[in-house]
């Protein structure tokens, strides 16, 4: 059945007009009036709804019930990462969004090759956090990470403050790096951080780990930037 998320909350027997972004999911899905569809608001669960009407440029649905399904992962794990180039960012951002992350924070760091800022930089977040919908609406997610905008790593850094007692900050590294399966699993809440192609700089690790960051490793294989923070969601999700 399609499943379409919806900005604003939503109750039982709303008749609404479904966002522009909504309406081309369900003209491309070939939506008939009668047909039934799911609906979530990123609040938690998701709505059974009915098409009432569909035009060229508008889409009405009648809401129905509310199921409670849960299908967020029992961790909330934030991704910092600089920013791969290319292609390789949307992918992530797919991949993620499919096995859980609640948040993505991208990052410009000493060895980025993507550089991004101004206008440039809010329209690729823009298409991230598309991208991260799209992902939620075809996983089966009840709720859609959040997309930040992008910083820099200096200036990400200070404003973390300190981290509370349910939560733990991974840094992503070979040297010094305790391996993850001997890390305990944090008991709430999970910052991850992980460097572009190259990795973090020495300077940058050593400022992270002021930052409260232990040094975490994956193994022997170097992955790289897209796959790693793939690989803690993974173990993480499944674990």
């Amino acid at each position: 059945m399609p499943r379409l998320y919806i900005d604003q909350a939503l109750a039982a027997s709303d008749e609404l007009r479904l966002p522009d972004a909504a309406v081309r999911h369900a003209q491309v899905l070939r939506l008939q009036p009668g047909d039934a569809l799911t609906l979530f608001d990123g609040r938690g669960g998701e709505w059974s709804a009915t098409v009432l009407r569909m035009g060229r440029s508008e889409v009405a649905v009648q809401v129905l019930a509310h199921e409670a399904v849960e299908r967020e992962l029992p961790l909330h794990i934030t991704l910092a990462l600089g920013m791969p180039a290319n292609e390789r960012m949307d992918g992530l951002v797919e991949k993620a969004t499919e096995l859980g992350v609640a948040a993505i924070q991208p990052l410009m760091c000493e060895r980025s090759v993507l550089r991004l800022s101004g206008e440039r930089a809010r329209k690729r977040c823009a298409h991230w956090q598309a991208i991260a919908t799209s992902a939620s609406e075809q996983c089966g997610r009840t709720r859609v990470p959040r997309i930040e905008p992008v910083c820099t790593l200096p200036e990400w850094l200070p404003s973390l403050g300190a981290a509370g007692a349910d939560s733990a900050r991974w840094l992503l590294a070979f040297d010094e790096a305790t391996p993850i399966a001997t890390q305990p699993r944090p008991p709430a809440r999970l910052l991850v951080l992980s460097g572009p192609e190259g990795g973090l700089s020495a300077a940058e690790e050593a400022a992270a780990k002021r930052a409260g960051f232990a040094a975490v490793s994956l193994g022997q294989r170097v992955l790289r930037a897209d796959t790693a923070p793939l690989a803690v969601l993974a173990y993480l999700g499944l674990g």
